[in-house]
């Protein structure tokens, strides 16, 4: 990919362009990180960048995702590309997007971008950096800071301010205390953006390992009660000590997000972790013996579903996430099932992501007690081990041998034999075909 955004970068400079990588493609390389994507910043016009895209070679094409602000995707050697105008920006009526972009020179495209380690550029054919904002020494000092005004900055796209605090937390970087005033100060804007723009960001926050550190600055800024006020009723909410002395149900969440592996981070898991006690404060009781929250992983999935609902995730998501919050105290259960319900959770595309869930519920927690964890893997395993997930569901006896063993005529009671016949395999009752008639035979009776 990288040789091909340096072909294209060549191919404007040879046509009489200035044409550079620019942005956080720029920042990756000075950190030594190999960048996901590479953003080119040009001074060809749209239409120029139509025709020398379109030149580079025949299955090269275009897309005018954002041509009215001089954004083109080029699409080269099958990787997608953004290539953009450099630009200056009117003012922002809607704390979005501009109202009007003028083209102009490298500089003054640099000193609209939001932060200064964002607002550099990087001549990868003479292999300089161009550095109009001192992006490199905030790189250097791990600094973040707003371009110019940070109020100003703050107003004009109002998902800057989640996008200062990714970037802080995800980069490991400190805040310019001016960048760090406005943030918190101009916080209540978030209120304003669309739910689509503050999930996005929130998933990149959630999928990146300091994942933990971000929640809780959300938290910390006054956003967090802005965005999703649910999680904010955890906050003061006591559980039994001797299964939580890490402290109340906020705290637990977040060292559950804390302690989740960088190899499980899915979105669907990480907002499964976040979300999976969100019913305890409705359900808190303090009982003789201890405290007790019973019913709340059900009402957690209820309200999760409210939240991610709010914040126009997919269905496919929030049936996921739900799923795994509603079901993670059955785990509890699982040593002490018929075999026919274990092997029926163990088949269930997301069992794994559920013990996840569950581990991620016990290393947040103080002490930790990993001994059901332990028990419910070794029968997962022991059942994948002895084919029982694959060998037991085929039925000794298929449709016309019971229905010429029972007279039965096809119809819902052969299927509920069926049924009932896998069942009683998968338990061991039945072993062989001659087991299977005697078991058909006595239950339809």
């Amino acid at each position: 990919m990288e040789n091909t955004a340096i072909k294209i970068v060549k191919t404007f400079q040879d046509a009489g362009f200035e044409a550079y990588f620019a942005g956080g493609s720029v920042r990756d390389l000075l950190m030594g990180r190999e960048p996901k994507d590479y953003d080119i910043a040009t001074s060809a016009k749209p239409d120029e960048i139509e025709k020398i895209i379109d030149g580079i070679h025949l299955e090269s094409k275009t897309v005018p995702i954002g041509k009215q602000f001089g954004v083109i995707l080029g699409i080269v050697h099958g990787h997608a590309f953004e290539i953009a105008t450099f630009r200056s920006d009117s003012s922002y009526s809607d704390g979005r997007r501009p109202d009007a972009v003028l083209f102009t020179s490298a500089k003054e495209d640099a000193v609209r971008r939001d932060f200064t380690i964002n607002g550099l550029f990087y001549d990868p054919i003479k292999k300089k950096v161009i550095d109009y904002v001192n992006g490199q020494d905030d790189i250097k000092n791990k600094i973040i800071r707003f371009i110019g005004e940070p109020h100003e900055r703050v107003k004009e796209d109002h998902l800057r301010i989640l996008r200062a605090i990714r970037f802080s937390n995800n980069l490991g970087f400190k805040y310019d205390p001016s960048t760090e005033e406005a943030v918190k100060e101009l916080a209540h804007l978030i209120k304003d953006i669309s739910k689509e723009r503050v999930a996005d960001e929130l998933n990149k926050m959630i999928i990146h390992p300091r994942r933990a550190h971000s929640f809780r600055e959300l938290e910390k800024f006054g956003i967090l009660k802005l965005i999703i006020p649910e999680a904010m009723a955890e906050k003061g909410v006591e559980q039994p000590y001797k299964f939580h002395q890490e402290g109340d149900v906020l705290t637990h969440v977040f060292k559950a997000l804390h302690e989740m592996p960088e190899d499980w981070a899915s979105v669907e898991l990480a907002w499964a972790v976040f979300l999976h006690d969100i019913g305890k404060p409705d359900t808190f009781e303090l009982k003789p013996d201890r405290i007790h929250f019973n019913g709340h992983a059900a009402l957690s999935a209820q309200i999760a579903k409210k939240i991610l609902t709010r914040l126009k995730f997919s269905r496919a998501q929030i049936t996921k996430i739900c799923w795994l919050i509603n079901h993670h105290m059955t785990v509890g259960y699982i040593p002490k099932m018929k075999r026919v319900h274990q092997v029926n959770l163990f088949l269930h595309p997301w069992f794994e992501d559920l013990m996840r869930l569950h581990w991620c519920d016990v290393q947040g927690s103080i002490p930790t007690d990993f001994s059901l964890y332990d028990v419910n893997m070794k029968l997962y395993t022991d059942f994948k081990n002895e084919k029982l997930l694959e060998d037991h569901f085929k039925p000794k006896l298929n449709g016309d041998e019971i229905m010429k063993l029972t007279g039965l005529k096809p119809g819902p009671r052969i299927q509920e034999l069926l049924h009932a016949l896998r069942e009683a395999q998968i338990e061991g009752e039945v072993t062989n075909k001659k087991e299977a008639k005697e078991f058909v035979k006595r239950i339809n009776r």
